[in-house]
């Protein structure tokens, strides 16, 4: 396909959903969008296994379950974004915090100051949510009795994962606060929102056609989903209309447009885990950040964590807040960068290059196309591709880019702000080399 096919291709797109482009930079003479192109699919037989796994994975929103129930998780174990910490010492504040409430929220503790001892007593272990297949957001703790998200393939139900509920504004977990409001708030979303939820998606709820339509109109479905929030939002709300508390559930999607980045992760997640186990495989099939280290899992060798440290990302404060109150890049939503969207499909959200352009890289809007593997069908419109390899990070010699919240390492503030996080090439190299090494 030539550049002329490739612009026209582009041009018809953009009449097909509707929608008038708008771009933060100057467009040169012959400018092609860059996800637009050909791709290239991988020449290890191993990763185009694991590519043709995932892109057969259909992800439905099918329920909702308590932690507990969902992967069996004990009344003593909290599940947190990121790989494992080696020790209690070691948990960095805002994932502290988060763990504080859970636990009072869970029955576990009384107040946060005994939630605290039961953490650095032993009594009560930390591990990372992916290794349940869970994914939290930023600082967010899972506790058993907190629901969860069922997201699973549409055909191979054994293909699932899960998620907590998107908190909206606020004192939201995610934001590793620890007070009295944040109890407040967790109380609400499970005592409340929660079993509305579980009632609208019965019939289950497609997750694809959603997100397609969603980056259509400028979503990255990671760092901007407020087109997907109004698009689940309308295939619920005849549901929630006719609930006694559905008045409420309604007004609280409705202000908090990142309602649908939640499911996303899920179905993220349970997109990628379709090629798990898959033999020699460097295809990524998790990623995520604690705020002290950044890692990755591949498909050919699931369960071991390959991992760096995690620098804070290069963002912008919305707070009034020297720079070294950053935390190092923290939360499991990377997972929605490894598929390929977010920062990887920031060429197709005009308002995201518009808030994030400036902290990009010199190829911050090529990267998606150069590192991910093949075309989704339900994206072909627009040429988007999904799947990204460490042999493929490798052989560029590229690491992929995360967009992702910056949170106050002291646990004080909550959020400062957001920004990009490149992701050391250390973790290609390495898990590229497991996968060769003798056994």
């Amino acid at each position: 396909m030539d550049a002329a096919s490739r612009v026209n291709l582009w041009k018809e797109s953009r009449r097909i959903s509707k929608r008038r482009p708008l771009f933060c930079i100057s467009l040169k003479p012959g400018y092609v969008p860059p996800r637009v192109v050909l791709k290239k699919e991988p020449t290890h037989a191993a990763d185009k296994e694991a590519l043709s796994r995932i892109l057969s994975v259909k992800p439905s929103w099918a329920a909702m379950q308590s932690a507990g129930d969902a992967v069996n998780l004990p009344e003593n174990t909290l599940l947190h974004a990121g790989p494992a910490f080696q020790d209690p010492s070691e948990v960095v504040q805002p994932i502290l915090n988060s763990a504080r409430v859970a636990l009072v929220f869970n029955g576990n503790a009384s107040d946060f100051d005994q939630a605290e001892d039961l953490i650095f007593s032993g009594k009560v272990s930390l591990e990372p949510a992916q290794d349940y297949d869970v994914v939290t957001p930023l600082a967010a703790v899972v506790s058993s009795k907190m629901l969860l998200h069922r997201v699973q393939d549409e055909s191979d139900t054994s293909i699932k994962a899960f998620s907590p509920i998107n908190g909206g504004n606020g004192p939201a977990p995610r934001l590793g606060i620890c007070s009295p409001d944040a109890l407040s708030h967790l109380t609400w979303l499970h005592g409340s929102l929660g079993p509305v939820l579980a009632e609208v998606c019965v019939d289950g709820i497609s997750l694809l056609d959603i997100a397609a339509q969603s980056v259509r109109e400028g979503d990255d479905c990671h760092g901007r989903t407020p087109v997907g929030t109004r698009l689940l939002l309308e295939k619920i709300e005849p549901r929630l209309r006719t609930h006694g508390r559905g008045k409420e559930s309604v007004s609280f999607i409705e202000d908090g447009p990142s309602f649908f980045l939640n499911l996303w992760m899920a179905a993220s997640k349970a997109i990628l885990l379709g090629a798990k186990g898959t033999p020699e495989s460097s295809l990524i099939i998790t990623a995520a950040a604690n705020g002290r280290e950044t890692g990755i899992q591949v498909a050919g060798l699931p369960g071991k964590w390959f991992t760096a440290p995690a620098s804070p990302p290069n963002g912008d404060f919305d707070v009034d807040l020297p720079r070294s109150r950053a935390l190092g890049a923290i939360g499991d939503s990377a997972i929605v960068d490894a598929l390929g969207f977010g920062a990887m499909a920031m060429s197709f959200s005009p308002i995201q290059q518009q808030n994030l352009g400036h902290l990009l890289p010199s190829d911050g809007l090529t990267v998606g196309a150069m590192l991910t593997s093949s075309l989704h069908p339900d994206f072909t419109d627009l040429g988007l591709s999904i799947g990204i390899t460490a042999r493929a990070c490798v052989d560029a010699n590229r690491a992929p880019l995360v967009s992702l919240g910056i949170l106050d390492k002291q646990g004080e503030t909550g959020r400062l702000g957001g920004g990009i996080f490149e992701q050391p090439m250390s973790l290609f190299t390495d898990s590229t080399n497991a996968l060769t090494a003798p056994s």
